[in-house]
């Protein structure tokens, strides 16, 4: 059965389809190292901000790593407790893919149309092991599946496990909060020790 898949034609060009988003035609128009016309410090550090604390994950879930990511946004674990509970059905809505589960090659070039169409900035969690590196199927016989979706789309923060628990997934969350505002759980809605808040004068939390 194996040999049956591997010959067969319905096979995407996943190589032609990378090389083609690396390509002089894809790249933006503005490059990156120009850097804005205008930076204002204190703006910029309001907008991280608002953004570690308000992300929007996709709902994109692939394999088993999706039932702990549903299990995460239940009252038990209460992900809305960090503003990512607004779980969005579109790819334009979102600004954070959470990878979770195992990506073959004839879904890959569904998830990179879907990071495509999510406007920037935008960041990735690559959940479970089959995410980050193929996890039980990167074995000397594969052929269908990629091994680490790093390989497809650029990943800011990787998750462990088999699956790993939701306690995983808030981890990694708070991680990436920290990568966009530099520090963790930047607005808390309840007295939380490591708060920014508490070094402000007149600032009381509940």
């Amino acid at each position: 059965m194996g040999e049956e898949n591997k010959s067969s034609l319905i096979q995407p060009d996943l190589e032609a389809y990378v090389e083609h988003l690396t390509s002089e035609s894809c790249k933006p128009v503005i490059e990156d190292s120009a850097g804005p016309v205008l930076r204002m410090e204190l703006s910029d550090r309001i907008l991280k901000l608002c953004q570690a604390n308000s992300l929007w994950p996709m709902t994109f879930g692939i394999a088993c790593c999706a039932i702990e990511m549903m299990g995460t946004g239940m009252a038990r674990f209460d992900i809305s407790r960090y503003g990512s509970e607004v779980f969005r059905p579109s790819p334009r809505q979102s600004d954070l893919m959470i990878v979770a589960g195992t990506v073959n090659k004839k879904l890959a070039p569904v998830l990179l149309t879907l990071y495509e169409q999510m406007p920037s900035p935008k960041w990735v969690i690559a959940l479970g092991n089959c995410a980050i590196s193929g996890g039980p199927f990167k074995v000397k016989g594969n052929y269908n599946v990629i091994e680490g979706v790093d390989k497809l789309i650029p990943v800011d923060v990787y998750v462990p496990g088999c699956p790993p628990r939701p306690e995983g997934l808030l981890e990694g969350i708070l991680k990436l909060q920290e990568k966009i505002a530099g520090v963790r759980h930047p607005l808390p809605q309840n007295r939380h020790p490591g708060s920014p808040l508490r070094k402000v004068k007149g600032l009381k939390l509940k």
